[in-house]
């Protein structure tokens, strides 16, 4: 089952399970997230990325310069272990981790949340890859991808157990889009994917085949 199979199930469970009124309060801000055109300044296909550097999830510094070295980079910025679409797109691209190193890439996963948070993203899911702590939404903001939280879904999260604030480290409920890119050796995007919407995602077989294209 490819990812967005496994979004549609999972959507389906959710209809079935949340009550209405919560429903249409999601869908609202989402629509108003979408009308808000945000991805449409988030960096796209042939922009270059500035370098940075981020502690992973064993604490060591990872810093993209040093793996363009050796081959392109697979990122994917996601909202945070807490979010259950994050961990379907994080366990999905995993699964095609042997298709993604056969092809010279290896794959970065970045989120605003604490190094300890990040560790329990990358144990629970059983990631092969580093995980990030961009703490502050620091890299997120350079890609263009950083918005605040709505008002209305704070109370709503927090019924649901989602911990935003000790997660993250702070209170300023900022998030980026979820959204993959491939960079190239040269620090240029060949691949991009950004939604307001937070149930879309780039399908990894998708980003294998601009990774094979680029050869």
């Amino acid at each position: 089952m490819n990812l967005t199979a496994q979004i549609a199930a999972y959507e389906q469970q959710k209809q079935a399970n949340v009550p209405s009124e919560i429903l249409a309060v999601m869908e609202q801000t989402t629509e108003q997230l979408i009308a808000s055109h945000l991805k449409d300044n988030a960096l796209q296909v042939g922009d270059k990325v500035t370098d940075f550097s981020l502690t992973n999830q064993h604490g060591d510094v990872t810093k993209l310069a040093e793996l363009l070295a050796s081959g392109p980079v697979v990122i994917s910025f996601y909202r945070g272990g807490w979010c259950p679409y994050c961990n379907l797109e994080l366990k999905a691209l995993n699964a095609l981790m042997s298709d993604f190193k056969a092809l010279g890439a290896q794959l970065l996963a970045i989120s605003p949340q604490l190094p300890d948070a990040s560790l329990t993203t990358a144990e629970k899911n059983a990631l092969e890859y580093n995980v990030l702590s961009d703490v502050g939404n620091r890299v997120a903001t350079q890609f263009g991808l950083v918005f605040t939280l709505d008002e209305r879904l704070k109370p709503i999260y927090a019924q649901f157990g989602l911990d935003i604030v000790n997660a993250n480290g702070d209170d300023s409920f900022q998030l980026p889009l979820p959204a993959t890119y491939v960079v190239n050796q040269h620090g240029i995007i060949t691949y991009a994917f950004a939604a307001e919407d937070y149930t879309l995602r780039a399908e990894p077989s998708d980003v294998l085949n601009s990774l094979k294209s680029d050869k």
